[in-house]
């Protein structure tokens, strides 16, 4: 007969913490959010740490380059998804490595007889104002010139003229040689009052490009997540398919990290395919998932995933439970995966983080994850809601809205992720809908990360690992629940202070 599981299936709405004493040298400004993203020896630090708790989900309605280089200001992650060709994603990944890199490799470039209307598009484009003029229009051709946005304006000049007429020529430019460091490149910068200062080999070639607003940027986004070349890190989802034709394409573009994207993780396909890569591929960190109890974390982490993806039906998008009635309530599959993760470190001698994908409806949700074991969490909807995310901004008569879509949804066409034995969706396993805009993603982002932090303080917490080791978790009941809202009749306007 089948196996009956005595504990009840729980969610994040059904716990509080406890407040802790806090300590004098425990205050929001001294809280430490760091957390390792892959597998480390006890003792040694993880090749990958956040500088903040978070990834975005491997989905198209979320994890754009935009958010990419977004979230990884903020000291986070992103997936790009695998549901477009090798090709283009490789390209999403190029795109996120090339934005900031204190070195940067240029691609918005220009050969001097291009017409300034194709100037025009090529900005238009990459998004970005300043193009480099060489002998081939190649990122790495001999450097004839500079031209910006504001070297020409189209009602001012001919869009049929030649860019050589508009650009700043190589003999009128600072540049430096390939031999300068990041630091001295700075300073050159301030110190001759130039906005971006080329690079260059000894024939002249272009190596890259420094601009002061990279530098303005390191200030601005002290937490940043980089590389050891100071180029913003980002990850890519693979699914268990093409793998072998899709991962060498993600390196070579400059993936950080992989992750094989399922909904259901425990399963022989993904063991053999974590397997292939740490073959052919050890290098490369990759994660597993989705699970939702220690026995499939286990499955993964002895397979050799990196990290491990916690949740089954538990996104907001998701009607996987409603289909076929698997999963299990997020905060029983993390507290159950985090047993599992440490008996698994206290038996191996490795750390194998876990990440909480799912069932994180309120900011506070995040610090319950947090302490009930996750090193990290990923979300899909709270990321659909900015600017940088893939959805349509739509308005309606409440306000503005984002488009937001499952993977499992039939606009998703990801039939792959979900096996259901045909080339194409049976049923769907996601929805299709909207979620409320929520402006710039920075912005956001900075507001839950200050209340992640004023939580770890109220528990007396100055580092993820003591908030998970001190956290003191209660079951709250239908009516405490009811009780922790607001039971007064709101304002429509704010009130006038005399």
């Amino acid at each position: 007969m089948a196996q009956i599981i005595a504990e009840v299936s729980r969610t994040f709405n059904e716990f509080l913490l406890l407040p802790n004493r806090t300590r004098t040298d425990c205050s929001p400004a001294t809280v430490d959010l760091r957390t390792p993203l892959v597998r480390h020896l006890v003792g040694e630090r993880s090749a990958i740490e956040l500088g903040s708790p978070f990834t975005s989900a491997i989905m198209q309605a979320v994890s754009t380059p935009e958010l990419a280089i977004a979230l990884a200001r903020g000291g986070g992650l992103s997936f790009l998804h695998h549901n477009q060709s090798v090709q283009d994603q490789a390209a999403a990944v190029r795109q996120v490595k090339n934005f900031k890199a204190g070195f940067v490799t240029s691609d918005t470039n220009v050969r001097p007889d291009d017409s300034l209307s194709h100037l025009s598009a090529v900005m238009e484009r990459t998004g970005h104002s300043t193009a480099a003029v060489t002998h081939d229009g190649s990122a790495t051709g001999r450097l004839l010139g500079l031209v910006t946005s504001r070297d020409f304006h189209p009602q001012r000049h001919d869009l049929d003229g030649p860019v050589a007429g508009r650009m700043t020529a190589i003999a009128e430019l600072p540049h430096a040689g390939a031999d300068i460091t990041l630091s001295e490149a700075n300073a050159r910068l301030w110190d001759q009052r130039l906005d971006c200062l080329p690079v260059l080999d000894a024939e002249g070639r272009l190596q890259h490009l420094v601009f002061r607003s990279d530098y303005t940027d390191n200030k601005r986004f002290p937490n940043q997540a980089v590389d050891s070349a100071k180029r913003l890190r980002v990850g890519a989802g693979v699914n268990t398919h093409d793998y072998r034709e899709r991962v060498p394409a993600l390196l070579e573009a400059g993936a950080d990290a992989l992750c094989f994207d399922s909904s259901d993780g425990y399963s022989d396909w993904q063991a053999q395919a974590l397997t292939w890569v740490k073959k052919h591929y050890p290098e490369i960190p990759t994660g597993g998932g989705n699970v939702v109890d220690g026995r499939a974390f286990t499955f993964l982490a002895e397979a050799g995933a990196d990290f491990v993806k916690v949740g089954v039906g538990g996104g907001s998008i998701c009607i996987t439970r409603d289909q076929k009635g698997i999963g299990r309530g997020q905060a029983s599959a993390v507290l159950d995966v985090a047993a599992a993760r440490d008996a698994f470190r206290d038996r191996t001698g490795a750390y194998v983080p876990i990440c909480s994908d799912g069932g994180l409806v309120h900011d506070y949700h995040v610090a319950l994850a947090l302490a009930m074991g996750a090193d990290f969490v990923m979300m899909g909807r709270y990321f659909a809601r900015f600017d940088q995310a893939a959805g349509a901004k739509l308005p309606t008569r409440d306000g503005f809205v984002k488009e937001y879509w499952g993977e499992g949804s039939n606009r998703a066409r990801n039939w792959q992720r979900y096996g259901q034995g045909s080339e194409g969706l049976i049923f769907e396993e996601g929805v299709d809908g909207y979620v409320p805009y929520a402006g710039d993603l920075n912005e956001g982002l900075a507001l839950t990360i200050a209340k992640l932090r004023t939580t770890m303080v109220s528990c007396g917490s100055a580092t993820l690992p003591e908030f998970r080791s001190t956290a003191r978790l209660t079951l709250v009941s239908d009516q405490s629940f009811q009780e922790s809202h607001a039971n007064v009749t709101l304002r429509d306007a704010p009130a006038t202070i005399a």
